[in-house]
């Protein structure tokens, strides 16, 4: 009883100082606005490590609180097991990451978009840590559906923050789609209740025949949606105009990880997802690989590739989530540890795209050149990234995609069709590996281009967050391997 009473006031906590300190923001004078954000990120960060500490101290027991009922039902509550406490340390801290990072990124130094950060960036960015720490921990659909809703409206404000007509075109687009998704949510919510009579999540193991094909399509939808996979990817690359710090938070950490999380949580909750479902996930998931991939080769803006990059990995983490449906434990796990590994080094290549337009006002790769003789950090930054999002051992990439691959070759001794789909996928790792070991060369090593010789300094708050990223990017696979067990 007093484990229960300790994790719940913990991630009550956790959830709601993210929201109190947004308040707090809002009213901040303009030079506070940005030391509250970090404060209160930083507190909900101490949230999650407690939570971890609880979960672990009692035996890594799964526990589910419910909140809110009204009368029988459950309306929302939170669930502590193996995954949630890991990705919601993985979606806050990153949060809190992104934050300390802003500091020095929003300010008039820097080159490519001069400007202080107005109190509600700030404000939003706390409102997107606390919609993503309430979903992630969530045991009711209608939960995740809540803060599946709140973070749609955080990217739209966020994503549009500069105020350029383009930047708000792009936010009112990202909105939209996701909007659209979140309509399979809202089926398989309605569908859930009106079978078992609850909004538990726990209820999905109940379900079969047309109503499980519902909740799991449903599920399968708005996921597609929020990780920007085919067929409603359009949003995801025109995201970029947001401030680079965001498109950090947004699409490594926060608004895509919404998707493959909610899908991992309805496999892992039922144990029986119609293997139609599978079949569809993996077929979508191979298509959008191939796809973001031939989307990203003539791609030269950096955060643009990146952006394609984003929605190829996603598709791994569907592929690895689908091949789970089949009963594999092995690709189940394979593909949370991607969630968390991904997180990281994503991060990392998003905010060594920050520095480099902060410093030399742009982010068009064949105008850079020279970056490890004039950035040190950012130059490391950039290949360790490259090669942790291609699994290059020992970098967590290679921990999360191996488990993948062994899962799928496996599966192909039942269905035939597996060895053809593992193999295009595998042609598809080894060439984006080729493909960012080719920017590589032409950025990094080398004489500096004129943009580099003009580079200003990169504030401290910037490369103190860089060299977390770079270790994380070693780390993070043996706490995921770890704590999954």
């Amino acid at each position: 009883m007093e484990s229960s009473s300790f994790m719940t006031n913990t991630a009550l906590a956790t959830l709601l100082l993210p929201f109190i300190g947004a308040l707090l923001t809002a009213c901040s004078p303009k030079h506070l606005a940005k030391w509250v954000c970090s404060l209160f990120a930083l507190l909900a960060t101490l949230g999650t490590v407690l939570l971890g500490w609880g979960f672990l101290s009692h035996g890594k027991a799964d526990l589910t609180i419910s909140l809110l009922n009204y009368g029988d039902i459950a309306l929302f509550g939170f669930i502590f097991d193996r995954i949630s406490t890991l990705i919601v340390f993985a979606v806050v801290f990153l949060g809190l990451l992104v934050s300390i990072y802003s500091l020095g990124y929003l300010n008039t130094g820097n080159r490519e978009h001069p400007h202080d950060g107005e109190n509600r960036y700030y404000a939003f960015l706390l409102v997107f840590i606390g919609a993503m720490a309430g979903l992630v921990l969530s045991s009711t659909i209608l939960g995740q559906l809540l803060f599946f809703e709140i973070t749609g409206g955080c990217s739209w404000a966020l994503i549009g923050y500069y105020q350029t007509a383009k930047s708000q075109r792009s936010a009112m687009k990202a909105l939209l789609i996701t909007h659209v998704a979140s309509l399979g949510l809202f089926i398989a919510a309605a569908t859930l209740f009106i079978t078992t009579g609850t909004f538990a999540l726990s209820a999905m193991s109940q379900l079969e025949g047309t109503p499980a094909l519902l909740v799991f399509g449903g599920i399968l939808f708005a996921a597609w949606g929020k990780s920007a996979q085919l067929p409603l990817q359009a949003w995801l690359p025109d995201a970029m105009e947001a401030p680079t710090p965001v498109s950090a938070y947004l699409h490594a950490a926060s608004m895509v990880k919404v998707g493959v999380y909610i899908f991992a949580r309805a496999i892992f909750e039922s144990g029986n997802v119609p293997h139609v479902i599978g079949w569809v996930g993996i077929a979508m998931a191979t298509i959008t690989i191939v796809y973001g991939f031939m989307m990203y080769l003539p791609q030269k803006d950096m955060k643009r590739l990146l952006a394609w990059s984003t929605i190829t990995q996603l598709g791994y983490i569907f592929l690895a989530l689908s091949i789970a449906i089949f009963g594999s434990r092995e690709a189940f796990d394979g593909g949370i540890a991607y969630i968390f590994n991904h997180a990281f080094a994503k991060s990392l290549f998003f905010l060594v795209a920050g520095s480099l337009s902060y410093c030399c006002g742009t982010r068009m790769l064949p105008r850079l050149r020279g970056v490890l003789h004039k950035m040190p950090v950012v130059g490391i930054g950039f290949c360790v990234a490259a090669l942790a999002i291609a699994g290059v051992p020992p970098l967590n990439g290679f921990f999360s995609k191996f488990p993948i691959f062994a899962a799928g070759f496996e599966m192909s001794s039942q269905f035939w069709v597996m060895t053809p789909l593992m193999v295009l996928v595998l042609i598809e790792s080894v060439a984006s590996f080729a493909w960012l070991l080719y920017w590589f060369g032409r950025v990094v090593p080398g004489e500096p281009s004129e943009e580099l010789v003009q580079a200003s300094p990169l504030p401290n708050s910037m490369r103190l967050v860089l060299l977390v990223l770079i270790v994380m990017s070693f780390c993070s696979s043996v706490i995921a391997v770890n704590w999954l067990g």
